[in-house]
């Protein structure tokens, strides 16, 4: 395995990227986007898991215009304390549109890899990356060939950039994974979503894991369901397999 931790060029500046990909070969690209705790070692072993079964994977801290300093520790999952408070203050100020100019940063940098494979991209995200996953596939339909979205947040809403507003824009096939038990995605707003998912026509699949809560595939949350984590790992890997190679 090679990785590195190196700046990729933003229309804001300089968005600190954590890059791994098999030592032999080119290989296809993924992005892999963060959730709301930010980027900390377990996202890395993650991003490591995907990188041996044969991808370039880009993990990039999506917090950085906010600067370098937004690194949390383990008291982040605190509700209330102050580094879960530190890290919403940076979190309620994202939108979809700013790392949608970062997820075009990441295909113009891959583009200028000799070491990724031309050709189809995969994106997927987790908890607030959810929605900008699926907008991403949205935007660059003839790039991203898959996208998925775990325990994905709000992805109905009534924000203008809403991704429900958007499924059936893609070209690429699309996977929604929702945990039974999650407020930030109840299981109404996934019903709902069901419904909007299958009349945009788009391949792909929306499955609720049941018994789980939110955040259940993180090996170093009180809530990890290994189960459903491997599962969550198949589904993944299958889709980039299908629809990268």
């Amino acid at each position: 395995m090679i990785e590195q931790t190196l700046d990729i060029a933003t229309k804001d500046g300089a968005m600190e990227t954590f890059a791994c990909r098999p030592e032999r070969g080119v290989h296809p690209a993924v992005l892999f986007l963060m959730d709301a705790p930010g980027i900390r070692e377990e996202l890395r072993d993650m991003a490591r898991r995907l990188a041996t079964v044969g991808y370039c994977v880009l993990l990039p801290n999506l917090y950085y215009r906010a600067g370098r300093d937004t690194i949390y520790g383990p008291q982040v999952l605190e509700h209330g304390g102050p580094e879960h408070q530190r890290m919403r203050a940076v979190r309620t100020r994202m939108t979809i549109p700013p790392v949608m100019d970062d997820v075009a940063a990441m295909l113009a940098f891959i583009d200028a890899q000799y070491s990724a494979k031309p050709g189809p991209v995969g994106v997927h995200g987790y908890c607030m990356s959810g929605p900008y996953a699926l907008a991403a596939a949205a935007l660059h339909p003839d790039r991203i060939a898959a996208a998925a979205s775990f325990y994905g947040t709000w992805l109905v809403s009534d924000a203008v950039e809403s991704p429900h507003r958007t499924l059936g824009t893609g070209k690429g096939e699309l996977y929604i994974a929702c945990a039974e038990h999650d407020e930030l995605a109840p299981l109404p707003m996934v019903e709902e979503l069901r419904v909007l998912f299958a009349r945009a026509g788009n391949p792909g699949e929306l499955e609720i894991y049941p018994g789980v809560h939110h955040g259940f595939a993180f090996p170093q949350r009180k809530i990890y369901d290994k189960p459903a984590a491997e599962r969550h790992w198949e589904r993944m890997i299958a889709l980039y397999r299908r629809r990268l190679g």
